[in-house]
């Protein structure tokens, strides 16, 4: 009822006959990662806020549920740009959190920062998401106490409450989180004074975020820049907000094109989105022509060649990028290497690329790949979101059948990824 646009595909498996070009155009949604934070900043006011471009994924189908128990109205539309909704949160009761919705998404801890803000309290159980990590909350909890929140962690319970309110704070992150950066932006833009928040995350999400919340009053300064400047005690009204293209989902596509020899339009793609990754795309063979539609994206005349890669904070190579970027590079000519520096567990996808047939070793954080002119197809399982994409490209670019399980990981994170790319030629069908 919160998303009547969902439906759970029929079929468990996705089976992919590979050694297909990829021909046509492929339109890339809005940005899971943008509009899952950008839907909980509805909490935050009793006005109507309008999201259009939002992709009709399974993250979003659960966020909208996790919504509309907490009391929201979700109406939704569709029109030639894609679907939208409107939220309506003028009878927020945070007492009514749904806990199995919680624990099936990691999204979800931002309603930490946005219950805070709107009703002065929270309680929820640790969020979920997928197993690549630790990804511990204590930059979350540090800042939201030093603006003043009273936190308990108890069996696995998140209990907050700032009867007061929150107040402004000087907050240092330790590291760079895109999480801990958009809960405490949530949490700022309605306490009392002045929030600063040092190393903040600078992800193109986070900018988008603090747009929409400017559009509704918010008064941040800084956007896109390691320290964020909050004005806070902001009486927040409604707005309507695009959200930005998917800058995963476009990379992602980018590696297909190019991997299996095609060429590819992607519709609404954006090159400056990309960061680092863009110029490594590049030297990889992946080459990338702007036009007034979006980005095509093909197999460079040279073809694919090995490089070294590691992951880091925007604009650095992201870590949401690795896996299928692997994909890529294990049928690229020479060797390429991947340090991932930002999950410890971010190489689950490898065993399975090695069932089909790629040389990958693993040392510590560091992946070597030397590549083979073609994978071939396996039965293989989906460990992650991204992973799940990885096994798609590679399954697209392989010899033979491949057949996936686990996708609900591919459901989560990709607005009907099996039919855009049927619509490019791909074989690929769901049992």
């Amino acid at each position: 009822m919160a998303a009547p646009w969902w439906r759970p595909t029929t079929g468990s498996k996705l089976i992919i006959r590979g050694s297909r070009p990829l021909v046509g155009t492929y339109p890339i949604s809005g940005a899971k990662n943008a509009v899952l934070p950008l839907m909980v900043s509805a909490l935050l006011t009793p006005h109507l806020v309008t999201l259009r471009n939002v992709p009709a994924n399974l993250d979003v189908a659960v966020l909208a549920a996790l919504l509309q128990r907490l009391g929201c109205d979700m109406h939704w539309s569709t029109a030639e740009s894609g679907l939208a909704v409107t939220i309506a949160a003028d009878r927020v009761q945070p007492q009514r959190i749904d806990p199995e919705l919680v624990t099936r998404m990691r999204a979800s801890v931002l309603l930490l920062g946005a219950l805070l803000a709107r009703c002065g309290e929270a309680a929820l159980p640790m969020p979920g998401g997928d197993a690549i990590g630790l990804r511990g909350i204590d930059f979350h909890i540090a800042g939201l106490r030093a603006m003043g929140a009273s936190i308990d962690l108890t069996a696995g319970t998140i209990r907050a409450t700032a009867r007061d309110g929150l107040r402004g704070a000087a907050i240092l992150l330790p590291q760079p989180s895109v999480g801990a950066t958009e809960n405490l932006l949530l949490a700022a833009v309605a306490a009392a004074g002045t929030t600063t928040i040092r190393n903040a995350a600078r992800e193109p999400e986070i900018a988008d975020l603090a747009t929409c919340l400017i559009a509704m009053g918010a008064r941040i300064a800084g956007l896109g820049t390691h320290v964020l400047t909050i004005e806070g005690d902001a009486q927040l009204g409604g707005a309507v907000h695009t959200v930005l293209p998917d800058r995963i989902e476009f990379g992602t596509l980018a590696c297909a094109a190019a991997l299996t020899d095609g060429e590819l339009l992607l519709a609404r793609g954006r090159v400056d989105l990309l960061g680092v990754a863009a110029s490594s795309f590049d030297a990889a063979g992946v080459h990338l022509r702007k036009t007034a539609e979006g980005v095509v994206a093909r197999r460079a005349e040279g073809g694919l060649t090995g490089v070294d890669l590691t992951t880091a904070p925007y604009p650095g190579f992201a870590t949401d990028l690795q896996a299928p970027t692997m994909a890529l590079l294990a049928a690229a000519a020479g060797t390429s290497t991947i340090t991932e520096n930002i999950f410890e567990q971010r190489f689950r996808h490898v065993d399975e690329l090695r069932k089909m047939g790629a040389d990958i070793a693993v040392r510590g954080r560091t992946a070597r790949i030397r590549g083979i002119e073609r994978l071939h197809g396996a039965a293989v399982t989906c460990t992650d979101v991204r992973a799940a994409a990885a096994l798609v490209l590679a399954g697209l670019g392989a010899k033979g059948e491949t057949t996936l399980d686990g996708l609900d990981h591919l459901d989560r994170g990709y607005d009907a990824m099996t039919g855009k790319l049927a619509a490019c030629g791909a074989d690929i069908e769901r049992r």
